[in-house]
């Protein structure tokens, strides 16, 4: 009988060890490599961005080129997540894609293009980027950069909760986000509840401006 009580002692203390190192890991260690992969793809993009012109080249050199799967194009930032929070914007949804970032839905318009320029985040895990997500209202702003360009969304509405299937959410003019006509949209999505992926978190906004990055940061940073 000793043997076996202290077997199951053994067992449960092993089990109990191995559930905390998974906690620790889920919680904390993704979150450093996470901020750790993001540092570097800020890095990465502020280095590439130094080696071109500030402004955008002539309409007449022709179309930009295309985003490339899995590598940064942009920086986001949101005033309402605290004056330090910006997040590198990545192409592509995949795992690992979204380890290092925000990431773009490659079906979706490019930045500031017409359309609908849609980009998800990890609610919890890897880093957290969109933790406070809920927190956004009608009002807030949204800033992005591609190092040429500072672009200004303004939120319009959510968050709105719905189903992972509902994937109408980053058509061209989603209809549950009371858009009427083609415009120039951004959609933000992530996980819901907060530990879970049952459903997704919905915000969506329109462009209210744009302007060059040598004419200085856009209002909405500096309040």
């Amino acid at each position: 009988m000793r043997v076996v009580v202290r077997t199951v002692s053994e067992l449960c203390i092993t089990a109990g060890t191995v559930i905390v190192l998974f906690v620790v890991y889920v919680l904390f260690w993704t979150g450093v490599r996470a901020d750790a992969a993001m540092g570097e793809q800020i890095d990465r993009l502020q280095d590439t961005w130094a080696e071109r012109p500030a402004r955008p080249a002539a309409a007449s050199a022709g179309e930009p080129a295309p985003y490339t799967r899995g590598r940064p194009f942009a920086i986001m930032y949101i005033p309402r997540f605290g004056s330090t929070w910006h997040k590198p914007v990545l192409e592509g949804t995949g795992t690992d894609t979204l380890k290092k970032g925000l990431g773009h839905y490659e079906a979706t318009a490019r930045l500031g293009q017409r359309g609908n320029f849609a980009v998800a985040g990890h609610r919890r895990t890897h880093g957290d980027p969109f933790k406070d997500f809920p927190r956004l209202r009608r009002g807030d702003a949204v800033v992005l950069t591609d190092g040429t360009t500072w672009f200004t969304y303004r939120v319009d509405k959510g968050p709105h909760r719905t189903v992972p299937t509902d994937v109408a959410v980053v058509d061209p003019v989603p209809r549950a986000s009371g858009y009427t006509r083609p415009g120039r949209y951004l959609t933000l999505t992530t996980c819901d509840p907060e530990w879970g992926h049952s459903h997704r978190l919905i915000v969506w906004a329109h462009l209210e401006r744009t302007q060059p990055v040598d004419t200085g940061e856009p209002e909405a940073l500096r309040r």
